[in-house]
């Protein structure tokens, strides 16, 4: 059989051809062919294999026992030399069965694990890449280059309410309830593309899609769209909405700059105020309604070295009932409706920061002592709970009553007052203070503008005169009340503030005439004290605000600047309460 493999027939030339070593052996085991790949892969020239022994030639060789059991051995590693490869062996046998000697065919097995290691890698890419894309919240779906569908993850199901049966190996647009198919416009435009509002799924979800090409080299293979909920950004939206708006609430608005005014009195105010915000001290801010005393409270702590929060609390504008809650906060259980979680109360939210107590005249007797105990103790105690906690937070409270005289009449804490007065501070009314009247209005047109969408550029003379003859009881919240009410008289497209445009203003006095003339050498004084002629003066001005107010009480004390609670008390302590129609307000 083996009589034409002498290395020159054209058997010879043939297994030369293959890719494969091939040696062939007779029955006794010598070698009769040794083909070129073998030679390659062994390193043994032919000369010196051809004629000898197979193993002479190559020591671990199994052709021995296959000529000895005459059974085949396939796809079996072996090592040879430096080379591991993958060789089959098989007897030869002629037609009656008789054993004429046996093949091996080989070749080198490193390029067999290098595929298969990438083939594992592969495997093992593919698997992470699903993990990923299925652990994400976001919805995920992947078309092949014909726009099938061949990936979801949960999140996708989540949102579109379609399983995987209903999708994979379907066309891209199964999904669709309303609106293009993002896929089909990245297939054919080979780009991302982003923002396409659509409704999908058996729900017609609302939502928001992102797709971008999938590319192999420079091969289109597909395309991923990343499907966003709009509903929930919506929600997120508001969620973030909400967040601002309770920020801007805690923040402070205003610092010293923002206080308008070069009149010797308020300057000298502003001074005070400067001094006293670097330090830890507790500022009473005294003044009329409307004078500004929430503004040089947002100052004082602008000004400050605290850290944390400015919280506003208005005294009289949280029912009694809730006040203690609202200041202290609560335990579970602490009362009817509080709740299974602890509240912190606003003493906690303004810890390393300043607590703004506005209308602090308001507080009742208990509030009061209270109080005082925080101010002494520098600790809080919530509703319901025995256990203190420690606080550091600065207060600065404000009032437009005469503390001292709440004082005498036993409605105001002596011990308390004391402890709050640290540094007083009265805030000029801007009846003292005309000649700020023009930077005041300046500064509030601007205001206005932006609000308003206007572009009034300027006030002329006679209406600046016109506002400086006026005495405003309501002071700057009530200049800026007649401004915009002004403002809104006024064409579109009028640049200037005509005297025309104001409302009435009422009688420059109060009381019915001019002032005194403080150069008379005989003045006119009533035998009343000062606290006496001021509350004639309030009785009178709440009367006025009702007339014009038609009886209203919530839009009088809108235009006084006090809250509803505040017009109710002054009404009942004026006797003012029988003359109103009890529905009008």
């Amino acid at each position: 059989m083996f009589e034409h493999l002498d290395g020159t027939g054209a058997s010879s030339l043939l297994f030369d051809a293959l890719p494969e070593g091939v040696i062939a052996v007779d029955s006794e085991g010598i070698i009769r062919l040794f083909n070129s790949e073998a030679v390659r892969l062994t390193g043994i020239p032919a000369d010196q294999a051809l004629g000898r022994p197979i193993r002479e030639v190559i020591p671990n060789t199994r052709m021995p026992h296959v000529l000895k059991s005459r059974s085949k051995e396939l796809n079996q590693r072996q090592i040879l030399g430096r080379t591991t490869i993958l060789t089959s062996r098989l007897p030869i046998l002629d037609p009656e069965g008789h054993l004429q000697g046996a093949i091996a065919v080989f070749q080198d097995n490193s390029e067999f694990l290098r595929l298969a290691e990438e083939v594992t890698n592969l495997r093992e890419t593919r698997s992470l890449l699903e993990a990923v894309i299925n652990s994400t919240q976001d919805a995920i779906s992947v078309v092949d280059e014909n726009g099938t569908g061949i990936m979801i993850n949960p999140a996708y199901t989540r949102l579109t309410g379609l399983s995987a049966e209903q999708v994979l190996g379907k066309p891209a647009t199964v999904d669709i309830a309303e609106g293009e198919s993002v896929h089909l416009k990245v297939l054919r435009q080979k780009k991302p593309i982003t923002g396409v509002s659509m409704k999908v799924g058996p729900h017609r979800k609302p939502v928001i899609v992102d797709g971008a090409p999938i590319l192999v080299g420079n091969r289109l293979k597909g395309s991923v769209g990343v499907i966003h909920d709009l509903s929930e950004i919506h929600r997120l939206a508001e969620e973030l909405d909400r967040a601002k708006r309770h920020i801007r609430s805690l923040e402070t608005k205003y610092c010293f700059q923002d206080i308008v005014g070069s009149s010797p009195e308020l300057q000298e105010t502003v001074e005070q105020a400067e001094k006293a915000a670097p330090t830890p001290a507790t500022v009473l801010l005294q003044g009329d309604s409307g004078t500004g005393k929430e503004l040089f409270a947002h100052a004082i702590h602008e000004a400050s070295e605290r850290q944390g929060q400015f919280v506003r609390v208005s005294c009289a504008a949280i029912a009694e009932s809730l006040l203690e809650s609202e200041l202290f906060g609560h335990v579970p259980g602490a009362f009817t409706g509080s709740g299974k979680k602890v509240r912190k109360g606003y003493f906690e939210t303004a810890h390393k920061g300043t607590l703004f107590l506005d209308e602090i005249g308001e507080l009742s007797c208990y509030l009061q002592s209270k109080l005082l105990r925080v101010l002494q103790e520098k600790e809080i105690v919530r509703v319901g709970d025995s256990e203190p906690i420690p606080v550091d937070t600065r207060f600065i409270v404000a009032t437009n009553k005469d503390l001292e005289q709440e004082v005498k009449e036993g409605r105001f804490r002596e011990d308390l007052y004391y402890r709050l007065s640290v540094v007083p501070i009265r805030i000029p009314p801007l009846a003292r203070r005309k000649e700020d009247i023009p930077r005041l209005t300046e500064f509030l047109l601007g205001k206005i503008n932006l609000e308003y969408g206007r572009n009034i550029q300027s006030i002329s003379r006679r209406a600046l005169e016109t506002l400086q003859q006026h005495d405003w009881p309501g002071n700057v919240r009530e200049l800026e009340n007649v401004l915009r009410r002004a403002v809104v008289s006024m064409n579109i497209s009028d640049t200037q503030m005509r005297s025309r445009h104001l409302p009435p203003l009422g009688s420059p006095n109060p009381t019915g005439g001019m002032p005194p003339d403080p150069t008379d050498s005989k003045p006119s004084w009533p035998n009343k004290t000062l606290p006496q002629m001021r509350r004639d003066w309030e009785r009178q001005v709440l009367r006025e605000a009702l007339r014009q107010c038609g009886g209203s009480r919530s839009r009088a004390a809108q235009m006084l600047g006090i809250s509803i609670r505040s017009m109710h008390h002054k009404l009942s302590q004026y006797g003012l309460r029988r003359s109103v129609d009890p529905d009008s307000g």
